[in-house]
């Protein structure tokens, strides 16, 4: 059975900014929750398309679809007219995608690395871990 993604918040994200500029949380969410506002501002007000790079983080961009005329219902059967609209697209920097495309390991915390029994719990299973890796520069 996998594991369930985790889900991290702004509030996560505020601790973390926090804890790199070694101040309090309270003076970190006001500048994470500005910086939010303004990328969602920046890709709505986007007309109609939009590129925000953020060097060693990655490329947000708006981009305009193309109108679909016989575009079809898969329930009916009936072929539909879809209008142009916009999508967000996310591109990631080149080294965060190094790092994310880095084999997962799995790891299990019971067993001593090396050891005959490494990668399995008594119970059978294998213990699934997160690794992370310090993107910050």
């Amino acid at each position: 059975m996998s594991k369930r993604m985790d889900t991290l918040t702004k509030k996560d994200v505020s601790r973390r900014v926090a804890e790199l500029m070694n101040e309090p949380i309270y003076k970190s969410e006001p500048w994470v929750n500005a910086v939010i506002e303004a990328l969602g501002e920046l890709m709505m007000e986007a007309d109609p398309e939009v590129r925000i790079e953020l060097r060693d983080f990655g490329v947000f961009e708006v981009k305009k679809t193309k109108a679909k005329p016989k575009a079809r219902n898969p329930k009916t059967n009936e072929t539909v007219f879809i209008p142009s609209r916009r999508k967000t697209h996310f591109k990631p920097s080149k080294r965060i995608k190094q790092v994310l495309q880095q084999p997962l390991a799995e790891l299990d915390y019971d067993v001593p690395p090396g050891s005959a029994d490494a990668g399995a719990m008594g119970d059978g299973h294998h213990a699934e871990t997160r690794q992370t890796a310090d993107v910050s520069g």
